[in-house]
């Protein structure tokens, strides 16, 4: 009887195992053969936007094809303020516009702006507001199979 509940109870975790990783292998497959889907987190202010930018712009020259959005929430919402610097005083007005019209997202976490009190009017047009930033990371990658980089 010992034998049985013990060789039962193995079978079960087996095709436990098994169920996990055929759900894990599942958005891996999904992705192959389609269109790359890449989110980029953008939440430590203007430095890491202008890193964000060369490596927006390097990804899209490599792979054109690749569908990206861009969620800034925290200190990474500055560099979609209007009129925002970098420390060399460079606007990214131009740079946010070329990448938008390359088919880029930029997606602005609406708990951020509140708490920091920056008015959505204040931000360059191609951005979209969502309502929590960290959801929408998770969001992407979870639901909809989008890769994840951090610059």
């Amino acid at each position: 009887m010992r034998r049985a509940f013990i060789r039962a109870t193995a079978a079960l975790a087996a095709m436990g195992l098994a169920a996990k990783a055929a759900a894990q292998a599942a958005p891996a497959a999904a992705g192959k053969g389609g269109r790359v889907k890449v989110v980029y987190q953008l939440s430590e202010g203007t430095d890491q936007a202008v890193r964000a930018m060369a490596n927006l712009r390097n990804h899209l020259n490599a792979a054109p094809d690749t569908k990206i959005v861009v969620v800034a929430f925290g200190y990474g919402v500055d560099f979609i303020v209007q009129g925002a610097r970098d420390a060399r005083g460079n606007t990214f007005e131009a740079a946010v516009g070329a990448l938008a019209s390359s088919g880029v997202e930029f997606r602005v976490c609406r708990n951020t702006l509140m708490a920091r009190k920056i008015p959505e009017s204040s931000l360059l047009m191609e951005a979209k507001v969502v309502q929590a930033g960290v959801v929408e990371v998770a969001k992407l990658q979870f639901d909809e199979g989008y890769a994840y980089i951090k610059p």
